[in-house]
């Protein structure tokens, strides 16, 4: 679950680390007031209004700019807010912005440079063992960092039976060139985000930019939070953070019935029960000639309104030219599926597509012969390569 920039600020903040001052504001009138109250609380007398969504990249866009009075506040709040805001990481259409984060100005000026860095926490998947990554070259796309200048990109592994130590710390901010009040402020700020890192159960923690400020604070002025959904029920406060807003409606429906959904760009629906047959599925439509159009897993428990929800889901998608269901009979048996399915093309009416079902497993003959003898547009295959040939049939 991802959250929003002024989100993953204050959860660091409770972690101790030193973060870049904001409120949130949903309309002009807020924001106005938001720097108002800044400017009472920190002295400063500029404002970065920053665009609030789930995607990357906001500047490029024009959704981060720099206010130097209250007037520019409101001017510039009012430009961003209601905006569809298009980043590297959006699609073309952009997401719409419901909220700005008026957040202080900290590159004030002072008898040294200011100095911005990488940094970021996630999971080394080839090891299993949680790893910081960092790098002088704070501000820029990570990625670009990685082709242009890969040897100013470090990592540091952390053990997991020892967890981060002192001296990785230190190793961190001796390789960022940092020394006096500005190294100690560093070794603090990394311990501080890897414990927030670790006791809040997230997949990814990416702070860019860490900003060294002209008196040597290390602060965070930008954060990029991802919390693993799995281990949400263990901090059901943090799960309130959500905004279904950022999400694309159709994944946030299918979730209120239980349904794993995934929208992808494609012809060919699918229905599936179990991840491992759905990408062999999506792998077989492809194979055929067609491309998915979502990744759709009705889960152990494909009872007749679950199986009815998922077609009308995947029918909302209008690039759709067919769909492939293909379930494999283990817990539950395929007779019930295949009633599931009968009941729910009645129920919604002419499909219109093509509809080509494969149930292998418990009940399999009983479940092609309901199938057969239903009366309905129902294309009933028993191998998957037959599905494959049917779906290059009405792709082709």
């Amino acid at each position: 679950m991802n959250l929003h920039e002024y989100q993953g600020k204050e959860l660091l903040s409770t972690f101790g680390v030193r973060i870049q001052r904001g409120i949130v504001a949903s309309t002009v009138e807020e924001a106005v007031e938001a720097a108002k109250k800044l400017n009472k609380d920190t002295g400063t007398s500029w404002w970065v209004i920053k665009a609030q969504i789930h995607a990357g990249g906001r500047g490029k866009g024009g959704g981060v700019k720099l206010a130097k009075s209250l007037e520019e506040v409101k001017s510039i709040s009012n430009d961003i807010l209601g905006m569809h805001l298009i980043t590297p990481q959006t699609s073309a259409e952009g997401k719409l912005v419901n909220q700005v984060l008026i957040a202080e100005d900290v590159y004030y000026p002072g008898e040294s440079e200011t100095e911005e860095y990488y940094m970021s926490v996630l999971l080394n998947r080839s090891n299993g063992r949680n790893m910081i990554m960092y790098s002088t070259e704070g501000g820029m796309d990570i990625e670009t960092v990685a082709e242009k200048t890969p040897h100013l990109i470090f990592t540091e592994e952390i053990d997991p039976s020892t967890g981060l130590q002192g001296f990785q710390c230190r190793k961190i901010a001796f390789n960022l060139g940092l020394s006096g009040l500005a190294f100690k402020e560093m070794t603090k700020f990394v311990y501080s985000l890897y414990k927030a890192y670790d006791n809040t159960d997230s997949s990814l923690f990416e702070i860019n930019p860490v900003l060294k400020t002209s008196d040597n604070k290390i602060m965070a002025v930008d954060s990029k939070v991802s919390l693993d959904d799995n281990a949400l029920y263990r901090h059901k406060d943090y799960a309130e953070l959500r905004d279904k807003r950022e999400e694309d409606p159709t994944e946030v429906e299918a979730g209120e019935y239980g349904l794993n959904f995934v929208k992808l760009d494609g012809n060919v629906g699918c229905m599936v029960n179990g991840a491992g047959l759905a990408m062999a599925t999506m792998d077989i439509i492809k194979m055929a000639g067609g491309n998915p159009a979502n990744f759709l897993d009705v889960g152990g428990t494909a009872d007749a309104k679950r199986v009815e929800q998922a077609f009308r889901i995947i029918l909302k998608d209008k690039n759709v030219k067919a769909i492939l269901v293909n379930i494999f009979g283990g817990i539950v048996r395929c007779d019930r599926v295949a009633q599931g399915i009968v009941d729910a093309y009645k129920n919604i009416g002419e499909i219109g597509i093509p509809l080509i079902v494969r149930l292998q497993g418990t009940n399999a003959a009983e479940a092609k012969k309901l199938i057969d003898e239903s009366g309905l547009k129902v294309e009933s295959v028993i191998l998957l390569q037959e599905a494959a040939d049917k779906v290059a049939e009405v792709v082709s």
